[in-house]
């Protein structure tokens, strides 16, 4: 049967009112078209492509009323995202809004960046978050590796700086308070499953997970800030052979960490440790437990030393549950954005501790409690050759004496309570 013509729809319309006669003509002028054209009208810049109108200015609004109104919902504080909003605006132009070439007001910053946040946040996929802030999906992926770039660049020279005079002089005395001195920390890795890593690199990226991974090594202290954060070794590494590969000792060894000096069971020490696990070397400068303590000493430093270690432990489950992308599959296919989502989910992650008042304080002044816990800033003294440091930070020797040391200092603590 062929297609009307604009007359026989009109009589066959005859009894209709007057708006569905001027609807019913329109479709049969656009049924005449279509048929003589032998295809469909082109309704965008692509042949066949339809365009959506996605509501940007509705979806604006409702986005400005659930995050940004006096009762926001979102997982940051206001100010802080704001905060990094007007920073990232300012780094990169395309998150500025403007307007297309028919006028049109575009994208709003708040809408871009409000999409990649929550990729990150809710590990949700980019077609997915067109339902609210109104975006395509290309456009989230986009903003969402433009966003995590921005956020690497702008804010790593101040949220993931090296420890400083005054950081590592309060985290030893912190780590002097809990029983531990010269300690600076806790030190650990886990993987993120890459869902999408290249066929070609599965043996090198496969580990003890047996499927294909990346590798983040950490050190955190009491306050789950993320002190140290090493990303990109493939999976099939372990801890020990990350340690080997990572730059966590390499101020140590080129002279301009902050010196440190401690005292122990009347052994003074000159370098500060991290706390690890059992599967660590045993360096000088990393304190494992012990393995199988026999006696009640042994077994309470075991106990004491499993507490605190846990403080790298907490601070990646809080970074996981705070940023669920980096706990479920990595969906990306280049390394370079893996790399920045997890170095700006470290960011924003110690962005978060000082903005709910827990991080550091660098106005703070620790007066040192006894000189087991002291750090001495900038001293003139000759830089030792990168040969001996090293072999002083694989001591084995001085590893088991700064253990037994502990344990005994440990001990002494406990029988005085």
């Amino acid at each position: 049967m062929g297609s009307s013509t604009s007359e026989d729809m009109f009589m066959l319309s005859s009894d209709s009112s007057d708006e569905e006669d001027d609807l019913l003509f329109k479709v049969a002028i656009e049924e005449e078209q279509i048929g003589a054209q032998g295809r469909r009208r082109h309704r965008g810049s692509v042949p066949g492509h339809a365009v959506i109108d996605r509501g940007h200015q509705e979806g604006a609004a409702r986005l400005f009323q659930d995050y940004f109104a006096d009762m926001p919902v979102f997982r940051m504080s206001r100010p802080l995202f704001l905060r990094i909003a007007a920073a990232v605006e300012n780094h990169d132009p395309w998150f500025r809004q403007g307007r297309d070439a028919a006028g049109k007001l575009g994208l709003s910053p708040l809408q871009k960046m409000t999409a990649a946040i929550r990729q990150l946040a809710y590990e949700v996929s980019a077609d997915t978050v067109d339902e609210y802030v109104r975006i395509g999906a290309s456009t989230a992926r986009l903003a969402l590796r433009k966003f995590v770039q921005a956020v690497v660049r702008i804010f790593s020279e101040q949220y993931l700086r090296a420890t400083t005079a005054e950081d590592t002089a309060r985290l030893l005395a912190i780590g002097e308070q809990r029983g531990f001195p010269g300690m600076l920390g806790s030190i650990d890795c886990i993987h993120w499953v890459w869902r999408n890593c290249p066929k070609a690199w599965h043996g090198a990226y496969t580990g003890h997970t047996r499927k294909p991974s990346i590798v983040l090594e950490a050190v955190a202290s009491y306050d789950l800030w993320i002190w140290h954060a090493f990303f990109g070794m493939p999976g099939s590494l372990n801890d020990i052979n990350v340690l080997h590969r990572s730059n966590i000792f390499s101020r140590v060894t080129d002279g301009t960490s902050p010196p440190v000096s401690y005292t122990i069971n009347g052994n003074t020490y000159d370098m500060g440790y991290y706390l690890g696990d059992g599967i660590y070397p045993e360096w000088a400068t990393i304190v494992k437990p012990i393995s199988a303590p026999r006696g009640n000493k042994s077994m309470y430093f075991s106990a004491k030393h499993a507490s605190v270690r846990k403080d790298v432990e907490r601070a990646f489950g809080v970074l996981q549950s705070r940023f669920t992308i980096i706990r479920g599959l990595a969906r990306m296919w280049d390394e370079s954005t893996l790399h920045n989502i997890m170095t700006a989910c470290v960011i924003m992650h110690n962005m978060i501790i000082e903005d709910e008042g827990t991080g550091p304080d660098v106005d703070e002044v620790f007066d040192y409690m006894s000189e087991k816990a002291t750090a001495r800033r900038n001293p003139d003294q000759a830089v030792l050759k990168y040969i001996e440091v090293t072999e002083a930070i694989r001591n084995r020797a001085l590893h088991h004496q700064l253990r037994d040391d502990l344990v005994e200092h440990l001990w002494s603590r406990h029988g005085a309570h």
